[in-house]
């Protein structure tokens, strides 16, 4: 049969991504793929280099993806289906181009591991990944920011006459277009994969890109290439270089053979063809090979041992079967970054399809003998001139404008083709894309000046940050307002100039106190060594987030249904039911007069007619210890005032049972972005606080709360660490003794373990008594960690 293009729709259980992190990500999490100077020192020359250049400050101007849960319902997921009589590709487009299925009609195989269902977790450099089928990683190592989104997809001509589908997008975090146009020729058994990355600026990109697939994995999975050494890295972050298969006593071409979860970079001569393969017991699987400039190729194992286990299971179905992942990518690993010249493009082929095998060969003791057997039936299958003949005859196609659109992706590209003036042929980033996250910006181009925030917008999100050089030029031309001063602050911190970056929050608070403002000059506290200020920051920039959270009555809940909400679920007496009654079934915390004027958002403009009196000028003000908005954040006058009466101005243990916010009416439900500004100005207050050996405060913020919140696991993980810090163990160790699932845990993340056995330590030490190394090793024997805490990726 002719190759066909269709549409349809994937129902699969899915845990809904939930709303974007409003905040902006200063800070990059807590990097587990990064080597220290004296590890590079001894790199050879070009991948020293390369692991040097040019790593990321953050992940502006992409938001984290952290609202997701655990509980999954069937969701309709649209898909796009190219099909021949050999292979049936299934794409799903809406999150990020994902190939699901790779299935080989003949023999009824399904080449890839396919996840039944789709639970984010926290991989992706902002956030949410899902595991299975076919990713494509662009912009910085890891996983992409668009794991989860959408990208462009339509039909193209491909060059055997028949329809290529391709998918493209911008990808923000290196400012730099792509495109991959899959194509099944007729009666081919393999999948052919072109990619192109352009650069349309005038100076150097850095470049990322690796084709990750995941292969189904059972105790006789063999993973081959055409190498005889590997990099080795683990999550104990060490690279060193090791000998393919046998290291340190096990064959690490099975990856159930190693224990922890690892990274094998292969090192492939010079004149090697590229390729990769995983082979079953039976000699069947998948093989990928590719264009010589595609060089680099990676094992990822879990590992048979309990973390990595655990997380495998953590990510799918209970009785799915494992996997691990074969890659391909631009460098030797993934640890380094490739320049793309001004005005230059990086293009190249790839090939996925079935390779079948002499299983005697391929599992035999003669790994040369095993690596021959897998190369001479790929050039049976494939042939390296026939998979360069496919390229150059894709090539002229690249430039081919899409036809009918199958799928739409953001407006960020259209964005910036109207801001640069960019001409990309074969990737249109049209117009009708433009969306309300866009708009802004937009404006500012148009007409140089940034919107303001509109003086009765809901304090829960202060939109979207651009913060590249051209857009950080036009903030700076920009009237000086609340809402441009805080983004031209994102910005300037990116470019790596902090100093001007508080100045231009403490700017944005002159014009209108927002919790925005406040919670970035708090990230700026943090990083100088200001951990006290920092936290009081975060509380009034809390208190703001509370108090503008509209009433049950203003979202559909009627006003006496609201007005009988507070008696139900106040845990403690020191919560006035009159006062949660009037403050939308939550208890009151701040002084009326501490908000006057908070709904008063943006008032600024061109400086002249109308300017307040307290207007700011860029060119003073300071980030010192008194720096604060015009009410007056710092802890003194918080103080003086009645600001966080209950909080501020409490010594660390004083405060008793946190007051507990009730649950809210029946039928009522908080919006989206509400709760989302919520929880992440909450967490990261908590957090402060507990830096600032604050945790009587930070008990008193978790009980505040609204239950939705309070109630996930990363806050349950939080209220634990709390109460340990003040001294209760015992309530600590209840909290994990009821059971809570961090949703949103990190890959390499060891805080619950790490707080078990803080936890253990004090429970077997006593109140006041001594953490000894004996102590240590009684509280790992008596109070083992629990299996469904045991995420560890390295040795304890």
């Amino acid at each position: 049969m002719a190759t066909s293009v269709r549409r349809t729709t994937l129902t699969l259980p899915t845990a809904p991504l939930g709303p974007e992190n409003p905040l902006p990500a200063l800070r990059l999490p807590r990097e587990v793929h990064r080597v220290d100077e004296t590890t590079r020192a001894a790199l050879p020359a070009d991948m020293a280099r390369q692991t040097a250049y040019e790593p990321l400050r953050s992940v502006l101007p992409v938001r984290l993806r952290d609202g997701y849960g655990r509980r999954r319902e069937p969701a309709d997921l649209d898909a796009v289906v190219i099909e021949n009589d050999r292979l049936r590709v299934t794409v799903l487009p809406g999150l990020g181009g994902r190939v699901h299925s790779l299935h080989h009609k003949p023999t009824g195989r399904e080449l890839l591991y396919r996840n039944p269902v789709v639970q984010p977790a926290d991989f992706a450099l902002n956030g949410a990944w899902f595991s299975g089928g076919i990713e494509w990683n662009i912009g910085a190592t890891g996983h992409t920011t668009l794991a989860c989104a959408p990208l462009h997809a339509a039909r193209v001509p491909a060059p055997d006459g028949g329809e290529t589908v391709r998918l493209w997008e911008w990808e923000r975090l290196r400012d730099l277009p792509f495109q991959v146009d899959l194509w099944l020729p007729e009666d081919s058994d393999f999948l052919y994969v072109g990619v192109r990355i352009r650069n349309p600026h005038h100076r150097p990109a850095p470049v990322y890109w690796w084709s990750n697939i995941a292969v189904p994995e059972t105790e006789g999975t063999r993973v081959l290439a055409p190498a005889d050494a590997a990099w080795h890295f683990g999550y104990s972050r060490t690279l060193r270089h090791v000998p393919v298969p046998e290291w340190d006593g096990a064959d690490r071409t099975y990856p159930l053979r190693g224990a922890y979860p690892a990274d094998y970079f292969y090192d492939l001569p010079e004149d090697a063809r590229p390729w990769i393969a995983s082979l079953d017991e039976e000699g069947h699987g998948l093989v990928q090979t590719s264009t010589d400039l595609l060089r680099g190729r990676k094992l990822f194992l879990w590992g048979a041992g309990p973390g990595g286990r655990r997380w495998q299971r953590w990510l799918t179905e209970p009785g799915t079967g494992g996997y691990a992942e074969i890659q391909a990518g631009l460098a030797r690993t993934q640890l380094e970054h490739v320049p793309l010249e001004a005005g230059e493009e990086f293009a190249w082929l790839e090939a996925y399809g079935p390779l079948a095998a002499d299983p005697a060969a391929v599992h035999g003791e003669d790994w040369a003998a095993a690596r021959r057997e897998v190369e001479s039936r790929l050039e049976s299958a494939a042939p390296r001139a026939a998979v360069a003949a496919a390229y150059a005859a894709w090539r002229p196609y690249a430039d081919a404008e899409p036809g009918e659109r199958l799928a739409t992706g953001s407006g960020w590209g259209a964005l910036e083709v109207e801001r640069g003036g960019y001409r990309l042929p074969g990737t249109p980033f049209d117009p009708d894309t433009l969306g309300e996250q866009q708009e802004p910006w937009r404006r500012l181009l148009r007409t140089g000046a940034f919107p303001a925030w509109e003086a009765d917008e809901p304090l829960t999100d202060p939109g979207c940050s651009l913060v590249s050089p051209p857009w950080r030029d036009l903030l700076e031309a920009a009237p000086s307002t609340a809402a441009a001063e805080y983004h031209l602050g994102v910005a300037q911190w990116h470019a790596g100039d902090r100093a001007q970056a508080a100045r231009s929050w403490e700017r944005s608070l002159r014009w209108a106190e927002t919790p925005w403002a406040l919670r970035c000059l708090a990230v700026a506290d943090t990083v100088a060594g200001h951990p006290a200020r920092a936290a009081d920051r975060l509380l009034r920039a809390m208190d703001l987030v509370l108090a503008a959270a509209p009433p049950p009555a203003e979202v559909g809940v009627g006003a006496s249904t609201a007005a009988g909400a507070g008696a139900d679920g106040v845990a403690d007496a020191h919560v006035d039911p009159s006062a949660a009654r009037a403050n939308g079934g939550r208890p009151a915390r701040v002084p009326a007069a501490a908000t006057a004027g908070a709904g008063a958002l943006d008032v600024g403009g061109a400086r002249g007619a109308g300017t307040p009196a307290h207007a700011p000028a860029r060119a003073g003000g300071g980030h010192d210890a008194g720096a604060t908005g015009a009410t007056g954040a710092t802890a003194a006058d918080a103080r003086a005032s009645g600001v966080h009466a209950d909080r501020v101005g409490a010594a660390p243990g004083e405060v008793g049972i946190a007051p507990v916010a009730p649950a809210p009416p029946a039928g009522f439900a908080y919006p989206a972005a509400t709760e989302a500004a919520e929880a992440a100005l909450g967490r990261e207050t908590v957090t402060a606080l507990l830096a600032a050996g604050r945790a009587g405060e930070a008990l008193t913020v978790l009980g505040t709360l609204r239950p939705a919140v309070r109630e996930r696991g990363r806050f349950r993980l939080l209220t634990a660490q709390a109460l340990l810090a003040r001294g209760d163990a015992a309530g600590a160790r209840a909290i994990f003794d009821e059971g809570f699932e961090v949703a949103d845990l990190r890959e390499g993340d060891e805080a619950l373990s790490e707080t078990w056995y803080a936890i253990a330590e004090r429970l077997v030490a006593g109140d006041g008594g001594a953490v000894t190394e004996d102590v240590r090793e009684r509280a790992r024997a008596e109070h083992p960690l629990p299996e469904r805490y045991e995420f560890r990726m390295r040795p304890a």
